[in-house]
């Protein structure tokens, strides 16, 4: 079957119920995968998250997954993912930070996201758990900051659990609702809008204050 990644963003419910149909058990194990991916591999940021969890709950709600088994994979996956990509960046940290005459990876700047995480580190964890691109980032910066790993550990797991739970329970209840299954292209859509648009709301922030600044 020919398609595209967009094509599978915009259409998971189809895709989800063929690989259930096709696949069986094995749908578990596609699922852990690209969850784990997208949060534990840096280079990965593009794959679906929070539309896949929201559809994910709605085929279990038709007898397609168990519920508990999915929820709790998937949170294993995350975590895991979280837990690899903060390895990473504190393994690759000091390498990537460690010649004085770098002018795009200098060491005051190693020092500023250290004290950043020593400071908001536990709430940006959290966070970024419901914002795509930047979660997959956050780990990996977490670790280059290198923040405590207990401290990053236990909001790693408080916004997996917020974020898997919470986003398959609203498509167990509501996915198979006639009018928002009718409209599944058009939420996925919406949930990737309102995914994103922290996201962009912090970066205009960001550009007004610089402006300001600038003109004061």
């Amino acid at each position: 079957m020919d398609f595209n990644p967009i094509d599978v963003i915009l259409h998971l419910d189809v895709y989800l119920d063929m690989l259930v149909t096709n696949y069986g058990t094995w749908i578990y194990a596609i699922l852990f995968l690209v969850i784990f991916c997208e949060t534990g591999l840096v280079v990965m940021p593009f794959l679906p998250g929070d539309s896949l969890l929201f559809i994910a709950g709605a085929v279990a709600a038709g007898g397609g997954m168990d519920p508990v088994m999915l929820a709790g994979l998937l949170m294993l996956a995350a975590i895991l993912g979280d837990s690899t990509n903060y390895i990473v960046g504190r393994t690759l940290g000091e390498k990537l930070f460690s010649n004085p005459d770098s002018k795009i990876f200098r060491r005051d700047y190693l020092n500023q996201t250290h004290d950043f995480y020593e400071r908001h580190g536990g709430k940006t964890v959290t966070l970024a758990r419901f914002l795509p691109i930047i979660r997959t980032f956050a780990p990996f910066v977490a670790g280059v900051g290198k923040m405590s790993y207990p401290r990053f550990f236990f909001f790693s797991v408080l916004g997996t659990v917020a974020w898997v739970c919470g986003l398959i329970a609203l498509g167990y209840f509501f996915g198979n609702v006639p009018f928002i299954k009718k409209n599944l292209t058009l939420l996925v859509l919406v949930i990737i809008a309102l995914s994103l648009l922290p996201m962009v709301i912090s970066v205009v922030r960001s550009r007004m204050a610089a402006r300001s600044t600038h003109a004061g």
